[in-house]
């Protein structure tokens, strides 16, 4: 059995370690199988000076690097429904004109229907950050 004298670590430790690795990793600092594999020993390590050692060989960031860092303003899931909303639209739009000129003439323009309501969800959604966790009770509680 393998006793230690250092200090042990917590899992809230290994998770701050595995965040830096990833930003020394956007950085470009270290490709991703070398991540992976510092990744395996922060999870592998007991004590925070091993935590420590998995870092030695690289530069301490600083608190701005962070703050820079660019975030999106609207969420990824409001990005994949409003892609869905524009691949549905460009259909219906697609299969109206289709049926138009099988025809011969325009008909009634039935994809304000589809597009109007479902485009206007999305844009209320996306203006007022409802269900987003910006502002709001909703991100308080």
């Amino acid at each position: 059995m393998d006793i230690s004298t250092g200090t042990r670590a917590s899992d809230a430790e290994r998770d701050q370690i595995v965040r830096l690795l990833g930003r020394h990793m956007a950085d470009g600092r270290i490709d991703l199988a070398e991540y992976d594999q510092r990744v395996a020993r922060v999870y592998g390590s007991a004590t925070r000076d091993d935590l420590q050692l998995v870092l030695s060989d690289l530069p301490k960031l600083s608190k701005d690097s962070a703050a820079h860092s660019p975030r999106p303003r609207i969420p990824v899931w409001q990005r994949i429904e409003g892609g869905s909303w524009l691949g549905v639209s460009v259909l219906v739009l697609i299969i109206w004109a289709a049926i138009s000129i099988g025809v011969g003439e325009f008909t009634y323009f039935w994809p304000v229907w589809v597009i109007g309501p479902w485009g206007a969800v999305l844009a209320f959604r996306v203006l007022t950050g409802w269900e987003s966790g910006r502002g709001g009770k909703r991100a308080r509680q």
